[in-house]
């Protein structure tokens, strides 16, 4: 999937910094941010709490700013803070962008299909996969075909199929996913439980 769209948001230079400052932001349902990238200056930003919750659903979402009503930029969110206990958010850095330009960043890997019987489990090694890409067509997530693999199995960066205009940012071999066998003590355990009803009989 190519996430071709961006989402709009007005925000506002602050010159108010520190927790008390944050706080007040906070409380009007906004979000501190810094807007930084291409060697100039940090920019502080106030943000929409609520419209920019939304936008941070889509990893890797392209932010178009109307930076207070006098010029425009386009950004990505490259870190997010959350309240560990509520979940609000509680400052965002934004990494400034232009269209065309090439960006590092790291897209969701989701799997579909079914393992081969046995009760073998699917390890995430990565769950997200460093890829360089198009700012402004940065992939929305990748998806790998499990179906049929055995334990044992692994699957590379190289055999994952990534949408024109997207390369990797990681060595070819690196391991996305592996397939373990299924534990080796609950086997052990059938069989004692087995032998005992055998020995009871």
């Amino acid at each position: 999937m190519i996430n071709m769209s961006e989402v709009k948001l007005a925000a506002e230079t602050r010159t108010e910094f520190g927790k008390g400052a944050a706080r007040r932001i906070r409380r009007e349902n906004k979000v501190p941010g810094v807007l930084y990238g291409h060697g100039s200056d940090p920019l502080h930003l106030t943000l929409p709490g609520h419209d920019l919750l939304l936008a941070l659903r889509t990893p890797n979402v392209l932010i178009a700013l109307d930076i207070d009503g006098k010029s425009n930029e386009l950004a990505i969110p490259k870190a997010v803070q959350r309240d560990p206990l509520k979940g609000f958010l509680e400052h965002v850095d934004l990494q400034l962008v232009k269209r065309g330009e090439k960006v590092t960043v790291e897209i969701p890997v989701h799997t579909e299909g079914e393992l081969a019987p046995g009760g073998n489990l699917l390890e995430h090694v990565l769950n997200a996969l460093p890829v360089e890409t198009e700012a402004t067509h940065i992939p929305e997530a990748v998806t790998v075909s499990v179906e049929g693999l055995e334990a044992g199995a692994a699957v590379l960066a190289k055999d994952i199929t990534l949408p024109k205009g997207t390369t990797l940012a990681v060595e070819e071999d690196a391991v996305v996913l592996q397939v373990l066998a299924a534990q080796a003590e609950e086997a052990s355990e059938g069989e004692a439980a087995e032998g005992e009803e055998a020995a009871e009989a």
